[in-house]
């Protein structure tokens, strides 16, 4: 399905510039992203937070022209591409939360007072981040190429990393152990990874569900 989706929105000026744009803001994405975990472990914190509130203003305005190009195209076409439309619309939403979640990140690195410094949940972490990015560089080959089997791949990698961040959460509100004051960030910074993973799943379930699934388990797996 996604395939003749795609054929639909490159045979259409409207629809091709916001798939364009759709494409270009989970790019942005994925340097937010990279850009919040420099900041979060202690780097150049007050210019990583401007640029990266700058880049997600950036996909705020994307989000924004999609609309009005899916909603002028329909209107031109009286409806034709319809189900093209509906699912960029469902996707840049799912690209925007991601935005907003990198924020949250971001606003991360002004609550805890000094350098993140214990040593076995940061190596927890850095191995989520570094999965996190891959996922970003994955689900970006995956709806370019419309790969299902990537995607079914992808849907189920993402399903892991949540309960993974969810296992470390519970083990941080109920283990007693001490975090030198940080474990209210680790435990957020926990949420935040699932959420930005979660967002991806939707995203990379658009390539193997119909519209009406998008975001849920598919069929038949």
């Amino acid at each position: 399905m996604w395939k003749e989706l795609k054929q639909i929105w490159f045979g259409d000026d409207l629809l091709s510039e916001a798939w364009d744009m759709t494409y270009e803001a989970l790019n942005i994405d994925s340097e937010m992203f990279d850009d919040a975990v420099t900041a979060l472990w202690g780097d150049s914190k007050i210019a990583t937070q401007k640029l990266i509130f700058k880049k997600d203003k950036l996909i705020n305005k994307y989000e924004r022209d999609i609309r009005r190009k899916i909603i002028t195209h329909l209107s031109v076409q009286q409806g034709e591409g319809l189900a093209a439309g509906m699912v960029l619309s469902t996707v840049i939403v799912d690209v925007e939360r991601i935005g907003d979640y990198i924020k949250n990140i971001v606003d991360l690195t002004e609550m805890h007072p000094g350098d993140l410094k214990d040593k076995d949940v940061k190596q927890v972490l850095n191995e989520m981040e570094n999965s996190i990015k891959n996922l970003f560089k994955v689900t970006r080959e995956c709806v370019e190429d419309g790969d299902e089997d990537i995607a079914l791949e992808l849907y189920y990698t993402t399903k892991e990393l949540g309960r993974m961040c969810d296992e470390n959460i519970r083990d941080i509100l109920t283990s007693g152990k001490s975090y030198e004051s940080n474990s209210t960030v680790y435990a957020l910074y926990f949420r935040y990874l699932k959420r930005i993973s979660a967002h991806l799943r939707n995203i990379v379930s658009s390539v193997i569900n119909p519209y009406d699934r998008i975001g849920y388990k598919p069929k038949n797996v």
